[in-house]
């Protein structure tokens, strides 16, 4: 897979603002309309860019507290992990989900409302699933957020 300079600009623009008309990102990184949208399709195809959302405003729909779940099992296998990760997909509630290196098998991110919300929510998780140990950590206040994603492998080189 071969991204150049060009692309990394436009991928830089569309990780901003991908609902910039394909005109305006064509002038921004030098090209016209037509090579500019073939790039995003390729792009796209190759699996670089996954999907296009819109990002929603969590206090604004109600959804203000990030809870971070941290989750210990004693048990690792297939079976378990499988019916752990099915259940967890399910949750509309968990907005990521990691397995962990270290003391915590699994991270989950879960975004409710309040408290009366995040205790109906564990009280689901724990019904539904066997764990040692269940961990949550409220976040007191965000100080960054974004869904961009780092670029600088590709900065001032041509990337393989």
């Amino acid at each position: 897979m071969k991204i150049d300079q060009t692309d990394v600009k436009i991928l830089e623009l569309l990780q901003q603002d991908v609902s910039l008309a394909i005109a305006d990102v064509a002038s921004r990184v030098g090209l016209s309309v037509t090579p500019c949208w073939r790039r995003i399709q390729r792009l796209e195809e190759l699996g670089v860019i996954r999907r296009r959302v819109a990002l929603l405003n969590p206090d604004k729909i109600g959804a203000g507290i990030s809870v971070f779940v941290s989750v210990r099992t004693n048990e690792h296998n297939a079976d378990w992990l499988d019916h752990f990760a099915r259940t967890v997909s399910g949750m509309p509630e968990v907005v990521e989900f990691y397995r962990m290196s270290g003391d915590i098998d699994y991270l989950l991110r879960v975004v409710v409302a309040d408290m009366k919300q995040y205790d109906a929510f564990y009280k689901k998780l724990i019904s539904k699933v066997k764990m040692s140990d269940v961990s949550s950590s409220f976040a007191m206040e965000q100080i960054k957020y974004t869904t961009a994603l780092p670029l600088t492998a590709f900065k001032d080189k041509e990337a393989d």
